[in-house]
């Protein structure tokens, strides 16, 4: 079935920040010394992006001095590869304690990151602004968990190779009426250090979790692996059982081993253990 996506018109070709004369109200209420004040924190910013090496200096930049620009209540950051494209996320928010949860279900909700990538291309990779309420993933599951954060507005744009393929995809979940053509117009601005800091970040992750990773597989059986993966793309014990001819009682046991030797609690932490151990590699 084809995806149609809503999205809300921006301006096509953003323009710079103009510069009134001191003191001069411009057409929108800013004055010149709003907009010094407005070009140097987009200064600040890009010395704070060539600061990031680790995930958390990406977070702490993205969560605090870039809030200034582009307000906002969750960054889901996602990284596209092959074709057709797999993803890999990472979630970051202030206003929730655990947003792994949130780039899970990005991932989980199989319907939404071709559906803001499809609408990213169709704009000629222009940002774009859209509703939840009106869009493609309007329905699932990610879209219900940021509406209750109060992120009913979504601001997506990112960065492509040569060829038209996109490298990275940025989106950021905003307050209903907070993102309009000044804010399209920073993300296209901020895009290239956005990628170039986060993807430091993955580089050092890598690099750190190379040994976890070998010891994270080795904790697990090909079996319990198996039906992580099976987890991962969100089947139930029972469907587990019959794709792997097993019965659900002895998915469950399976699947409470794999959750006391990951030292999780539930399904949805195993998974974003076993994605932060490279277990899992979506």
């Amino acid at each position: 079935m084809p995806i149609t996506t809503t999205t809300t018109p921006v301006q096509s070709a953003p323009q710079p920040l103009a510069i009134a004369p001191v003191g001069e109200p411009k057409g929108d209420g800013r004055t010149a010394a709003t907009d010094f004040l407005q070009i140097e924190s987009i200064v600040l910013n890009l010395d704070a992006s060539l600061r990031v090496h680790a995930r958390a200096h990406f977070f702490s930049w993205t969560q605090g001095l870039l809030q200034s620009l582009i307000r906002h209540e969750l960054l889901v950051c996602t990284l596209c590869h092959g074709k057709p494209p797999a993803f890999r996320a990472d979630g970051f928010s202030m206003t929730t304690p655990d947003p792994a949860i949130f780039s899970d279900m990005f991932l989980r909700d199989t319907a939404v990151a071709p559906a803001l990538l499809k609408a990213w291309e169709e704009r000629r990779y222009q940002p774009v602004v859209l509703d939840t309420a009106t869009s493609a993933i309007g329905n699932g599951a990610f879209a219900r968990e940021i509406e209750r954060l109060g992120a009913t507005q979504l601001l997506v744009h990112g960065v492509h190779d040569a060829d038209g393929r996109a490298v990275t995809l940025f989106t950021f979940a905003c307050r209903s009426g907070s993102v309009g053509p000044r804010q399209a117009y920073l993300a296209q601005l901020l895009a290239p250090s956005l990628h170039s800091a986060w993807v430091r970040t993955q580089l050092t992750q890598r690099t750190q979790s190379g040994a976890d990773k070998a010891s994270g597989q080795s904790i697990l059986t090909v079996r319990e692996q198996d039906i992580l993966k099976w987890i991962y793309l969100g089947k139930s014990n029972f469907e587990i059982g019959a794709i792997l001819k097993i019965s659900p009682l002895t998915v469950k046991n399976h699947v409470q081993k794999i959750l006391r030797k990951l030292n999780v609690v539930n399904r949805t932490q195993a998974i974003g253990k076993s994605l932060e151990l490279r277990i899992l590699n979506p």
